[in-house]
Order: C-alpha cells, then structure tokens, then sequence
C-alpha cells in the first residue's frame, strides 16, 4: 500500500513539475460573471442577465440576499434587487464560489463521497469566514467567503487522479496523499486561474499554524475557520497548543474561547452555513 501512495505522489508531483498537470477549468458561468465584474463598463443588469441563465444559481442568489446576514427592510423577489443589495463585487464572488460546486462530483461512489464531504467543508468554512470577516477586520466579506470555497480546491485533481486511473486505495491512505499534495496544487489552480494574490496562498498557509505576517489576511481567517469546525472533536489539530496560533492574536480573538457559545455569532454562522449548502 505505501507504494501505491509514493506511486501517487510520484506521478503527480511530477505532472506538477512538468506542467501536466491537468488543473480544473472554472465553470463558464463563474467565467461570465468575473469579466463582468473586471469590466470597467458593465451595469448591475449585465450579471444579472448571466446569472439569470442558471436558474438554480440565481435561486440561491436570492436566498442568500434574504437571509439574516443581509436582512434589509423588504424582502428581495427577484434577481434584479437581489444583486442591487449585494453590489457587484459581492453578488460575483459569491456566484464564482457556488458555481464551482458542480465541479465537486465524479461517477464512482468513493470519489463522489470524497468531493460532496470536501464542497460541505468548503461551504461550512466559507460561512465561519464571511462572519469572522465582519466582525473582527477589515477584510471583505464576499473575499473571505470564496476563500473558504476554494482553500480545498487543490483536492479535486488529486481526486479525479484517483478515480481515472481506477487505484484501490483506503480512506487513509488516500487522506495522506490529499494532505500532503493538494495545498501546493490548490495554490496552481487559484494562479491559473488569476484569482487575486491574496486569495493564491489560502491553500497553502491556511494549515501554516506557525506563519507570522503583519496583520490578519484570508489564510487566518480559513485557518481559524478550520479550527472552529473541528473543535471537540479527535482531529488531531486539536492537541495542538492553539495559545501558540499567532493568527488568533491578529483576529483579536482568544483561542480559548468557544465562539459557538456567543449567540449572536453563532447564529450568524449557523446562518452563513447554512446559506452556502
């Protein structure tokens, strides 16, 4: 079984060295909306109009726009309003980063466990992120949401790998793999990609718990959304000595508080959650 795993990683570090690696293509709609949002000239009709063609997208769109993190006076019916309420900027992140779901599904069971359990992570981390934004610096929301959504993009090729080349392999050995690669291919994916600088290195330093930089950025917000989700359980992040996490300073956050205990944020999270599903 080891050499299975070193076969995998052989193969893959060099597809990567090589740039053969074949790295996931963004959804064409997630593609429409950031070259609206880019463009110097467009109007809130333009992603509305794109959008639109993605009935279940503009769905969730709405939902979102009507849920306890944006609650305004009235509630929003259409698509229009919905984008009016969130700005631009927010409605294209946030329709880059659901759009990118569809990509998280394969036809062997194994496989299509593995990339669902790894979208649910993605989404549950997104929303910890969005209200850690707000409440604690001066990061943008809609940026730290989508830097949730794609800290674990870099599983997905590791995974097709797998499933392409048909390997048996278990759970665990299959976790190593993942664990050891997929930061460094995440980190390729967001550049090939040309997300912005400080979203490129989320999946590379989101689990650097010693990184030192001068003040909180996404990698700590992802970080510090990790750890909220798996505390109480057995993950082995949990026998770390979280007092020595600089990234919680940098929050103004204190490592031993349970911030699933403070109502209002919780319920905020609950929410955010809930929202990217």
């Amino acid at each position: 079984m080891a050499n299975i795993i070193e076969t995998i990683k052989s193969d893959l570090t060099q597809a990567i060295d090589n740039d053969k690696l074949v790295l996931p293509t963004l959804p064409e709609v997630a593609l429409k909306v950031r070259e609206i949002a880019e463009a110097e000239d467009s109007a809130i009709a333009d992603l509305v109009k794109v959008i639109s063609n993605d009935t279940a997208l503009s769905a969730r769109i709405i939902r979102v726009c009507n849920s306890p993190l944006f609650r305004g006076t009235r509630s929003i019916e259409n698509l229009n309003m919905a984008v009016s309420r969130l700005g631009m900027a927010y409605t294209s992140n946030l329709a880059m980063g659901l759009a990118m779901e569809q990509m998280f599904q394969a036809t062997s069971d194994m496989i299509d466990r593995r990339l669902r359990h790894t979208w649910q992570v993605s989404t549950e981390v997104a929303g910890i992120c969005h209200v850690l934004a707000q409440h604690y610096t001066g990061l943008k929301a809609d940026q730290a949401t989508l830097a949730g959504l794609v800290h674990l993009i870099g599983v997905l090729p590791i995974l097709r790998y797998v499933e392409d080349q048909d390997l048996q392999i278990s759970s665990i050995m299959l976790d190593k793999v993942i664990d050891e690669l997929h930061p460094k291919i995440g980190t390729l994916i967001l550049k090939k990609w040309d997300f912005p600088k400080e979203l490129q290195n989320v999946p590379m330093e989101y689990a650097n718990f010693a990184r030192e930089v001068p003040s909180a950025d996404y990698a700590d917000l992802v970080m510090i959304a990790n750890l909220q989700i798996i505390s109480g359980t057995d993950h082995p992040w949990n026998e770390m000595d979280l007092s020595k996490v600089s990234a919680f300073q940098r929050l103004g956050l204190d490592p031993e508080t349970d911030m699933s205990e403070e109502e209002d944020l919780n319920a905020q999270m609950e929410a955010a959650m809930a929202l990217l599903k």
